[in-house]
């Protein structure tokens, strides 16, 4: 066997091996090319993620990273750009693509009653039987509020108990445009579709094909903007609705928004969570629970 085909027979498999993203070193086959891409888009990502918060002060790194990278990647891609280096890029440069990307990071599916099982018991048999402690309203906070529905949920449960005109729900997001859909009361016919007909009737005016919050029922919710990972939380809350937005946050970031939850909360003060989104250990955060969902501060 000659030389030259030996050496013809080396350079395929090296060549081989490079279009693979294999190297050959020392006699060993290591593989390299993958790794290397794997890198280089992770470290895109991490500029991303601090660029992200410089422009507007969300940290996505306290939210879990393969979600936050799904959703990003699905927007990038939609919008004609190849990594997350280029879009970084991109949303420096347009502030409509930073306006697109914030919602996409923020905004949450919902709905009027959300699970309403969980709302009945708290309707039922939560409420109730903390109000009957109380001398006067109960102070009432829905975290991560996004387009309204839970707040104005919350401000029709409480009807029942006082009128409205002494009622002040706390709703709160990070996210100024959703704030600003709540601030509208529109919605459609699927979004209020668990709502009870005599709170329909009562608190929603339909006009067309959408629904429109009534004047009286808004001015019982206070819209503002809050950042549960970053801002400092209310006091002496009797009650905190936080449902469906844990879920998206790293253990870490969760532990601190629990130990926040505790400090904001009146002695004996109730917290809703989502229901994919349980304390297994609430003592370890001084709660305790009362029924699936719900934990009284101890």
């Amino acid at each position: 066997m000659s030389v030259s085909f030996l050496l013809s027979i080396r350079l395929f498999y090296l060549l081989h091996f490079f279009l693979l993203g294999v190297d050959i070193e020392k006699g060993n086959v290591k593989w390299c090319g993958k790794k290397a891409t794997a890198v280089g888009d992770q470290q895109d990502y991490a500029q991303f993620v601090k660029t992200f918060q410089t422009l507007t002060g969300i940290d996505l790194a306290k939210y879990k990273e393969a979600q936050m990278k799904r959703r990003i990647t699905s927007l990038y891609e939609k919008r004609g750009f190849s990594s997350f280096r280029a879009y970084t890029k991109g949303l420096q440069a347009e502030k409509s693509l930073l306006i697109e990307c914030v919602d996409r990071m923020t905004i949450n599916v919902s709905e009027f009653f959300r699970n309403p099982t969980q709302w009945e018991i708290f309707q039922q048999d939560i409420l109730p039987a903390y109000a009957s402690k109380q001398n006067s309203p109960v102070s009432v906070w829905s975290a991560a509020c996004s387009t309204g529905e839970e707040p104005y949920t919350l401000a029709m449960i409480l009807s029942d108990l006082y009128p409205l005109s002494k009622l002040k729900v706390l709703a709160t997001d990070l996210d100024n445009t959703v704030l600003e859909h709540a601030r509208h009361g529109i919605y459609t016919e699927k979004a209020i579709r668990e709502v009870d007909k005599s709170y329909r009737d009562l608190f929603l005016e339909q006009k067309g094909i959408l629904f429109h919050v009534k004047s009286e029922l808004k001015r019982s919710v206070q819209f503002q903007k809050h950042n549960l990972l970053h801002d400092p939380y209310p006091k002496q809350m009797d009650c905190i609705v936080c449902r469906n937005v844990l879920i998206y946050f790293t253990e870490e970031a969760k532990e601190k928004v629990y130990r926040s939850f505790h400090e904001s909360l009146k002695q004996g003060g109730v917290l809703f969570v989502g229901s994919t989104e349980q304390m297994f250990h609430p003592e370890r955060f001084g709660f305790r629970s009362i029924r699936p969902f719900f934990y009284e501060k101890i």
